[in-house]
């Protein structure tokens, strides 16, 4: 899948963790990701089960990285385009994608970063009034 911006999408295209990296670290979602943890982001990549990436030639400039069972739910985890591309329509081909890899009653969901949370809205998506998160070791015994 093409678009008119020389932009190339790819379904499940392996990304090294230093293009993932350095994408984050070209947007608003890299301070809330562990990027000087290479293990852990290397980790992130491995066991995502669905990423559709955006290339401007070898430059990796978006990327939507999602866990799912393709029929229920799809949690995508991490959605992040690069600030020198942004408003060109590419996190929403992103999307799109990610979209069209999925039954068509799979529900899509998100937690925004507080920078994106008004672009959602714009593209169709329904904000839920409940969500609730904890990490894993925090949890009581």
């Amino acid at each position: 899948m093409e678009n008119d911006a020389d932009i190339v999408y790819r379904v499940n295209y392996p990304i090294a963790s230093q293009q993932f990296i350095d994408l984050l670290s070209e947007t608003s979602l890299g301070a809330r990701r562990p990027l000087a943890d290479d293990e852990r982001i290397a980790k992130m990549l491995k066991h995502a089960n669905l990423t559709v990436t955006a290339w401007q030639g070898e430059t990796l400039v978006g990327v939507a990285r999602s866990v799912t069972d393709f029929t229920f739910c799809c949690y995508l985890s991490d959605l992040a385009v690069s600030e020198k591309v942004q408003k060109g329509g590419i996190g929403k081909a992103l999307i799109a994608e990610t979209c069209r890899q999925l039954d068509a009653a799979c529900r899509l969901i998100l937690i925004a970063a507080p920078l994106a949370e008004g672009y959602y809205p714009k593209i169709g998506m329904e904000h839920h009034h409940s969500a609730w998160t904890i990490k894993a070791g925090e949890f009581p015994a």
